[in-house]
């Protein structure tokens, strides 16, 4: 089925999340929390739920406007991710998510859509906003309507005011998938990573959104004394996938109004995976 251009503007029913402290604790751990950072990990401490959590309670809607869309799934990469975080998550509870779909765009070789969401608590309260750019490789040239552009936001023209490096293990997808919202198998099985061997290499890659995580948490650490609240909107680009078992090298250059990051692996310190990307945060 081709693309189709009028689902612009479709919305999804309100889709409910219920969640308990074990599951914000596996999405940690799939995320490379390590086991002595228990703020996020132990039910005594909360604990703390980590702000990209914020795309567990969206990733239905997302995936119900997929088959709106619709276009041809074996050609869909994720282009970019924001989150904005108005509040902190509570540690278990039921969340309300709806999802839009704001645009289907043509850039002539291949085609784009954008999906927002609003993810509510059980008091109506606005807890976080998503927004998913999706590409499609196999489905431009229907005639439609560029996207709006984007922003650039490139690091200064000096060091970066620091630099965190974390290991991914082997197992990273397999853990990362256990959180219940991502079971493409392209991230661990080896023959349907072969059947989409443009984007995978041939062998499975790490979600872009695990990786999202790893690079969430290194500003956590760095920015934000590990407190959630503190961030407030982190956004970016997915420009290259890594393997499971790379190391994920995150840089942060602090400027007047933002952060602005960018990350790679060790394994290829001159191939940016991670790019255009920056953080708002709040002040202690």
């Amino acid at each position: 089925m081709g693309l189709d251009p009028k689902a612009a503007g479709q919305k999804t029913r309100p889709i409910a999340h219920s969640y308990r402290w074990q599951d914000v604790a596996l999405y940690a751990l799939g995320i490379g929390t390590p086991a002595d950072d228990l703020d996020f990990l132990y039910e005594a401490r909360g604990p703390k739920v980590h702000p990209t959590y914020a795309v567990v309670p969206a990733y239905e809607g997302c995936r119900q406007l997929f088959d709106v869309v619709a276009g041809d799934l074996s050609g869909v990469v994720h282009g970019s991710q924001k989150i904005a975080l108005h509040r902190p998550f509570a540690p278990s509870g039921t969340l309300t998510t709806i999802g839009i779909v704001e645009g289907v765009y043509d850039l002539k070789r291949m085609a784009q859509s954008t999906i927002r969401t609003e993810t509510r608590d059980e008091s109506g309260a606005l807890v976080c906003e998503t927004e998913w750019v999706i590409m499609y490789l196999k489905d431009g040239g229907f005639g439609g309507e560029a996207p709006p552009r984007t922003p650039k936001y490139r690091p200064p023209d000096r060091d970066p005011d620091w630099a965190v490096v974390a290991k991914t293990s082997p197992e990273q997808a397999h853990v990362y998938r256990l959180g219940g919202h991502d079971y493409n198998p392209l991230h661990v099985d080896p023959e349907a990573a072969m059947q989409a061997e443009k984007v995978t290499g041939g062998r499975p890659i790490l979600h872009g959104l695990c990786t999202y995580g790893y690079i969430a948490r290194a500003i956590l650490a760095q920015e934000c004394g590990g407190e959630p609240s503190r961030l407030r909107t982190f956004y970016g680009r997915f420009s290259k996938p890594i393997w499971p078992g790379e190391t994920i090298v995150t840089k942060g250059w602090r400027t007047d109004d933002r952060l602005i990051v960018q990350a790679s692996t060790l394994e290829r310190p001159e191939e940016p995976i991670f790019t255009n990307a920056y953080a708002e945060l709040e002040t202690p």
